[in-house]
């Protein structure tokens, strides 16, 4: 949290008799600023120009709120950092403009640059969500999803899945583009892909919605759950608040993703809780050991996925699902009965042998089998044989 330790503010006075006044301060330590808040505060029964009058307007209420949001948000990060997490949720300079009684001031600081892809994709997500909220309240859904039709057993289709064929069970992914490589399928066709993944075998299928970095979006979700498609639907979306999993369940989706990466364990909690309540099953995704000691240790975990891209850099090592399975960690997820799906930089049916020699029972695999004409054969491909039952 160094960003956060020296900051400058703009201070304006608002005062009936006189014209707006500015200064700009001399950056403070973090530990001070709030002394200097208080020494405002302390100040404002009135100044040489005469006595301040403090004018509560519907702008001055909405902007405290937005201040004291960005101060909740600041707190959450300071707690995910004792947790190893690196990901800021949202640029710690805040929003623009902070009013402390009749004093507006304006926070300045170099920090707000996203220090890696996924920093920046969290940053953006947490702002389209927020725009979202205002839209469709979450009592609003909440009261659709009174008639909502149950939703399908996505843990229980990967789990049959790998009865049946004795491979880890596929979740395919409906995949146009991504950060690291770009459009990956031109003629790209959701409900056309997920079609043939279910053909070719597929157990699940796993439906990109970030619109931004991906090209994914909420209406190709619901356009593949409206199309028959009977294979359970995990949206994959950079979940950054509770009330997408709401959004999520409206739009047809049975599981979701949760990433260790982005979500303190506080928040995992909440959020697996409000996934048994509505019905969405959770992958809770991990990358590395601490992130998977951390899952380890929450209860009501039962589908773990190991990501063997580095969502900070995007490198892949596939040697990373063994390493996180191996000794106690291993131990404990036979014990848990937790079901482990390996992720990323699997494109050969020696892939697939190799991380389901090392524990996996299912594969999320997207890029290799979206950009081969046919789908159908890129599963068979992957898998070296037919796996459709």
């Amino acid at each position: 949290m160094e960003s956060l330790m020296h900051v400058g503010f703009r201070v304006r006075v608002i005062n009936p008799n006189s014209r707006f006044k500015s200064f700009k301060s001399p950056s403070i330590p973090m530990d001070a600023r709030r002394n200097t808040v208080t020494c405002i505060r302390s100040q404002q029964s009135g100044t040489k120009d005469g006595p301040l009058i403090a004018t509560a307007t519907s702008d001055s209420l909405v902007e405290e709120l937005k201040s004291k949001d960005w101060e909740i948000g600041v707190l959450k990060d300071e707690i995910a950092a004792t947790q190893g997490i690196r990901i800021r949720r949202r640029p710690p300079t805040g929003p623009p403009l902070h009013y402390v009684g009749p004093f507006e001031f304006r926070l300045q600081n170099e920090g707000n640059t996203p220090r890696n892809i996924l920093e920046e994709i969290v940053w953006n997500k947490d702002t389209e969500v927020t725009q979202m909220k205002e839209i469709k309240p979450i009592y609003t859904l909440k009261k659709a999803l009174e008639n909502a039709p149950p939703s399908r057993d996505f843990l229980g289709a990967l789990k049959a899945s790998y009865l049946r064929t004795g491979l880890p069970a596929l979740i395919a992914e409906v995949k146009k583009a991504s950060p690291s490589r770009g459009v990956i399928r031109e003629d790209f066709n959701p409900v056309e892909v997920a079609q043939a993944y279910e053909k070719g075998g597929a157990a699940c299928l796993s439906v990109l919605t970030d619109s931004k970095y991906f090209q994914g979006s909420f209406e190709n979700l619901e356009a593949i759950h409206s199309a028959g498609v009977k294979c359970p639907l995990l949206c994959k979306e950079f979940i950054v608040d509770a009330w997408q999993l709401y959004y999520a369940r409206t739009k047809g989706a049975d599981g979701v993703l949760l990433i260790a990466a982005v979500l303190p364990d506080l928040d995992i909690k909440y959020m697996l809780k409000i996934c048994k309540m509505i019905g969405l099953t959770a992958l809770v995704e991990v990358h590395d050991e601490n992130e998977m000691d951390r899952m380890l240790a929450i209860d009501g975990i039962e589908l773990i996925g190991i990501n063997n891209r580095n969502l900070e850099t995007f490198e892949v090592d596939t040697s990373n699902t063994k390493r996180l399975l191996e000794g106690k960690r291993g131990e404990t997820i036979r014990q848990k009965d937790i079901l482990v799906v390996g992720e990323s930089g699997l494109f050969t049916p020696a892939d697939i042998a190799y991380v389901q020699e090392a524990g996996v029972k299912a594969v999320l695999v997207g890029e290799s089998i979206v950009k081969q004409k046919d789908p159908t054969q890129g599963i068979r491909g992957l898998f070296g044989k037919d796996i459709a039952g």
